[in-house]
């Protein structure tokens, strides 16, 4: 499918963006290039086969719930390489 130079334009000031002349006719080509396989994989003949979400089937690795007696606040902290009124020390991260 041939996309053209305007429609290129047209997406590209829909999403804001300023494309240069060497860049709208990449575009068109890669786009032209994408919507011909589609076309061609319309013609697979899908008869009998069943709508799937993922192409492989997937099973959660998820563990029992255990619940485990939790680590006290000292042993948390032993190997803190800075602490202060029972908490980590560590670097600033939001700007102010």
């Amino acid at each position: 499918m041939k996309i053209t130079k305007d429609e290129v334009l047209h997406v590209a000031k829909l999403a804001r963006l300023n494309l240069s002349d060497s860049s709208v006719d990449k575009f068109a080509t890669q786009i032209g290039t994408i919507l011909d396989y589609i076309d061609m994989l319309k013609q697979v003949n899908t008869d009998g086969i069943k709508p799937t979400s993922h192409a492989i089937s997937l099973n959660n690795a998820f563990r029992e719930d255990v619940q485990k007696q939790h680590l006290d606040r000292d042993a948390a902290l032993a190997n803190a390489p800075e602490k202060e009124d029972g908490g980590f020390i560590v670097p600033k991260v939001v700007g102010g």
